[in-house]
């Protein structure tokens, strides 16, 4: 007997032939957010199982599979022989004292199992009710629910909790999308997204040194760094967009500043996905939350994109729902730190809201875009 963690995936069952490769990722990115525990990590008939590890670590060791991608929940349990004995010797031990009712589930996934799932229910609701008179059964709302899970391979399982984790697919298994990520409360959101799709992630941030703080690119780093907890490491692109900035304010209208600048960001995105072997772009838009944002302004920054795709994973969430995520990955007190982005420098009054390609090409006509574009590459900086 011993104690042990009980990992269940989520849609991975659906995967038919290609179910292996998912669960192989799945087990590599367990090992890896688990390593700086002592344990061991393994697969067995349709579960990932946790053992060898210090007691006092199970509630942190929970806590991090809580953040993985691809795991549909998690139970602390015993595990015991797979025989008869066993698992009623355990049952007649159980102090239960604490409790008023109960019941008994059972899952018999071995089917060479003597006794049926509904025998050994009733059979072990009897032993527990003669150990402990006080108790009821309660099958509609027990207080404890005592689950008993027999797998193929001799491994049985014995618990009471069954902990929600985050579903979805495992990080790795989607490609790399490079995630815009400014210092709102958007962007990290759209990457937990995609990640929570089985993309890995980098990132790139446009930093405007002085008219933007050193404090606004670390609260980046520190987004980064959350958004890493779900998603694994990330390479984060700097890009200093200072000259670029003042370019567009000293050479072209006003109400086209915004959109010039979101396409000239994409272009440099693009470029930088394309060098790195990233599949998509990522975004934190969300149509109509501002200007920049509307149908046509989305339109009018996509037209600069000529081989990738553009992912917007929050694009039919308002904005409560977008908070609402920020909280629950830990981003939103990082996300609202008073250190403003470039997208704040040389604000216009009243930014156009339904831009054309034909006007925005025109304004870029001002400028020596490849230079720009070119300068700007040069003096990137990666942070891991």
């Amino acid at each position: 007997m011993s104690n042990v963690v009980l990992i269940r995936y989520g849609e991975l069952f659906l995967k038919g032939k290609n179910k292996k490769y998912f669960e192989n990722v799945l087990l590599d990115n367990i090992k890896y957010n688990l390593k700086k525990f002592d344990c061991k990590v393994s697969k067995i008939s349709g579960r990932y199982l946790v053992e060898g590890y210090d007691v006092e670590n199970e509630e942190s060791i929970i806590a991090q599979l809580q953040k993985i991608f691809g795991i549909h929940s998690v139970s602390p349990a015993i595990l015991i022989e797979s025989s008869k004995s066993a698992i009623y010797s355990h049952f007649r031990n159980l102090d239960l004292s604490l409790y008023h009712t109960f019941r008994v589930t059972v899952n018999r996934a071995d089917k060479t199992f003597p006794v049926t799932s509904y025998d050994m229910q009733r059979e072990l609701g009897a032993e527990v009710l003669m150990h402990n008179k006080h108790l009821k059964v309660n099958l509609a709302n027990p207080e404890i629910e005592l689950q008993v899970d027999i797998r193929e391979g001799g491994y049985t399982f014995i618990f009471d909790k069954i902990i929600p984790c985050s579903n979805g697919m495992p990080v790795g298994t989607a490609g790399t999308g490079l995630l815009l990520l400014s210092g709102g409360i958007d962007s990290p959101v759209a990457g937990y997204m995609m990640a929570k799709r089985g993309m890995k992630l980098a990132a790139i941030h446009f930093h405007s040194y002085p008219y933007t703080s050193e404090q606004a690119k670390q609260k980046v780093v520190e987004l980064a760094k959350i958004v890493s907890e779900y998603s694994g490491s990330i390479k984060l692109h700097i890009v200093t967009f200072t000259k670029i900035q003042e370019a567009i304010h000293k050479k072209c209208k006003p109400d086209y500043m915004i959109t010039i600048m979101r396409r000239i960001m994409m272009r440099i995105a693009e470029s930088i996905a394309m060098q790195n072997g990233y599949k998509c772009l990522i975004t934190g838009e969300s149509l109509g939350q501002v200007a920049s944002q509307t149908v046509e302004s989305i339109t009018v920054t996509n037209n600069v994109i000529t081989t990738l795709p553009v992912l917007r994973p929050l694009i039919g969430m308002d904005k409560e729902e977008i908070t609402v995520i920020s909280k629950k990955i830990n981003a939103f007190e990082t996300s609202i730190l008073p250190y403003e982005d470039c997208c704040t420098v040389f604000l216009p009054e009243h930014p156009v809201i339904k831009p054309t390609v034909k006007s925005a090409c025109h304004q870029e006509k001002f400028l020596d875009i490849q230079a720009l574009i070119d300068e700007a590459l040069s003096n990137a900086e990666i942070i891991e």
